[in-house]
């Protein structure tokens, strides 16, 4: 699992993409695919869990996953993204997004699901990686355990989209301290980045 880190890190950096993409090259263009610009956000905390899917379905497949991350944007949305274990598709992720989340004690953390983002090879790109399709949802998230204390103990998610699919997740961690970073915003640099 920890060699797919990476790749869920770039896709969940992908998901943000055209706003990110704004603010390190204004000059550029800025292409939102499926996103309209107020719900964009740049992800400011991403979390990145170690263990396994007890349970991972997607529109009634069922599937492993390579990788599961709590990504938190700047603007309050958040998502629990899921790499599947797709071998016909290395750029499977799903995602289990929303806001408002609420924390019943240091142990427990709920989130309403309002939608859910799918990505894959097929999927339009920007800077390389491809964009996620966003579908309306509803469902919810519950984690288990601390991200302060680095411990999640579990992570269980339920949604259906706006077509009737529906999705679930069983994440149990094994134990492993989470990897948590906090990504700062930087202001637009005048010198070439890739000199």
């Amino acid at each position: 699992m920890r060699l797919c880190r990476p790749l869920l890190a770039a896709t969940l950096v992908a998901l943000t993409t055209p706003c990110f993409a704004g603010s390190l090259a204004p000059e550029a263009n800025v292409v939102a695919v499926n996103n309209p610009p107020d719900r964009q956000s740049i992800i400011d905390l991403l979390a990145l869990m170690s263990g396994r899917c007890k349970t991972l379905k997607v529109a009634g497949r069922e599937f492993a996953c390579k990788a599961v991350a709590y990504a938190h944007g700047d603007q309050g949305r958040v998502n629990f993204a899921v790499a599947l274990d797709d071998p016909t598709d290395d750029n499977h992720v799903v995602s289990f997004s929303g806001e408002n989340g609420k924390r019943a004690d240091d142990n427990s953390y709920e989130l309403p699901i309002d939608r859910m983002l799918l990505n894959s090879k097929h999927r339009p790109k920007v800077d390389g990686l491809p964009v996620p399709a966003e579908q309306t949802s509803t469902g919810v998230c519950r984690q288990t355990g601390n991200f302060a204390a680095r411990q999640v103990k579990s992570i269980t998610c339920s949604a259906t989209d706006s077509s009737g699919r529906s999705y679930e997740l069983l994440f149990v961690s094994d134990g492993t301290p989470v990897s948590v970073r906090r990504i700062r915003q930087t202001a637009p640099s005048s010198h070439d980045l890739f000199r």
